[in-house]
């Protein structure tokens, strides 16, 4: 009964502590910057065309990053953005842009 009792007393104060943890957002990319003009800088894009990034699947950022800057998506004026970027700042930007707010769905 006591294990109970302990192992009860260690789960309810570690979630709290695990759901503040996974509740910090990611830091605000140094490069961010490119991004933001056209997808603007909370992932809701500014430019008619572009896409929304806020809210999308991680690693699908990720992926989609990585093909852009080594030219298996063609799209030039992505590649010329995001081909400096090292893949510790893709690895940023798809982490903030994850974790942003999907902006509403519009309903027709």
């Amino acid at each position: 009964m006591r294990t109970f009792l302990l192992a009860a007393i260690i789960m309810v104060v570690a979630i709290p502590i695990k759901a503040r943890s996974q509740a910090q957002p990611p830091p605000r990319p140094a490069r961010l910057g490119l991004c933001a003009a056209c997808h603007g800088e909370t992932g809701h894009a500014v430019l008619p065309g572009a896409p929304n990034l806020a809210g999308q699947q991680l690693a699908y950022l990720r992926d989609a990053l990585s093909q852009y800057r080594d030219g298996r998506r063609d799209v030039p004026v992505m590649r010329a953005a995001i081909g400096p970027l090292n893949r510790a700042e893709l690895d940023a930007l798809a982490r903030w842009y994850s974790a942003q707010a999907a902006p509403p769905q519009e309903h027709p």
